[in-house]
């Protein structure tokens, strides 16, 4: 008889993830945030255009109509008096893994599939979320621009998880001026208003910088006003670690300062530090947000959320076009999912939370 689903495992690993998974929503919350770096990794191929693919011709096309016609097919859209709107001719069927824009599928190998286009006969555009200000395909961007900003969050909380881990670690432990010496500049940053600091780092570099330099930029500048609330947590964290006797016998046993920090102290505050840095992550995505919505973020033509929600800055624009809003309900589930998840995992994570 295989072991019963509800009785809990033994090893801490599993323990968590046994737990994890009995809380439906952070569960559900996992796996959306699975799916949506799954989604933005193979944008390429998902994805029916490039990211600067335009058709001026065509700005704010509405999305495209649905229709079957022997199978899933969609109406072309025409414009009359101004407007667009279905075309009365037949629909046009869906192929899969059409010719398209080229793109690198890994470094030094290009192709030019996608996952689905118009057949050949069938009009030129398909619109799933409709087009922007230069008859950009919305979908395609936003998978694209998915890349940039989820991947802003992970880079960037990985860094300053790292710095907070060694900087507060090693000041709890050492003490005396090394601890007051790294407190105090972690004070000062704190001190600063973290917009005002990011908006003045980034302006200190050119306007004209490509997009990989502002992406590098905008992940290190997040990084450095972001690691002090961590470091200040493990550094009282790690002050009462200290006193323990197993970090009393590995001193007297003359085991050098670095490696006890590592095997002894840093692992009994990893609970603590990876909900912090997962509920940390929306901050990283909304900064990168408001750097790029700002001006001073990603630059077009290269695609984020936060410059692609630059076009709903206007009222009248979002009246005529509400389809250019998808990047804030992408922006907006994600940051829910992370903050679901990150609840999760201190419930799963918590010693107390003997139950699951």
């Amino acid at each position: 008889m295989g072991k019963s689903p509800r009785t809990p495992p033994t090893s801490p690993g599993a323990i968590v993830w046994w737990r994890l998974s009995r809380n439906r929503p952070a569960y559900w919350a996992l796996r959306v945030l699975g799916i949506l770096y799954a989604v933005v990794f193979f944008a390429p191929i998902l994805a029916p255009y490039g990211e600067s693919s335009a058709e001026r011709t065509r700005p704010y096309e509405p999305p495209v109509s649905w229709a079957w016609s022997g199978g899933p097919a969609i109406r072309a859209m025409e414009r009359v008096g101004g407007v667009s709107r279905p075309s009365e001719a037949l629909p046009h069927r869906l192929a899969f893994f059409v010719r398209g824009d080229r793109y690198d599928l890994m470094p030094g190998v290009t192709w030019d599939r996608h996952l689905f286009g118009f057949a050949a006969g069938g009009t030129d555009r398909v619109y799933l979320m409709g087009a922007d200000q230069f008859g950009r395909d919305v979908f395609s961007r936003l998978l694209y621009g998915g890349r940039v900003s989820l991947s802003v969050g992970l880079i960037g909380v990985l860094i300053s998880f790292v710095l907070g881990l060694w900087i507060g670690g090693w000041a709890g432990y050492r003490g005396g001026w090394t601890d007051a010496l790294l407190m105090r500049g972690s004070e000062i940053l704190m001190s600063i208003p973290a917009l005002y600091l990011i908006l003045a780092l980034r302006t200190a570099f050119p306007a004209s910088l490509p997009s990989q330099w502002t992406y590098l930029m905008i992940i290190l500048i997040l990084s450095l006003v972001s690691w002090t609330g961590l470091g200040r947590i493990v550094r009282g964290m790690v002050l009462s670690l200290k006193t323990r006797d197993y970090v009393v016998a590995a001193e007297a046993l003359g085991v050098p300062a670095g490696r006890i920090l590592m095997r002894h102290l840093l692992p009994n505050t990893l609970s603590f530090a990876v909900v912090a840095a997962t509920i940390a992550i929306p901050g990283y995505i909304l900064g990168e947000v408001a750097l790029s919505f700002l001006g001073v973020g990603i630059q077009e033509p290269a695609a984020s959320w936060g410059n692609m929600l630059q076009q709903a800055s206007s009222v009248s624009t979002m009246e005529a076009a509400p389809w250019i809003l998808w990047p804030g309900v992408a922006i907006f589930v994600t940051v829910l999912a992370f903050n679901i998840l990150g609840d999760g995992l201190r419930d799963a994570l918590d010693p107390r939370h003997l139950d699951g």
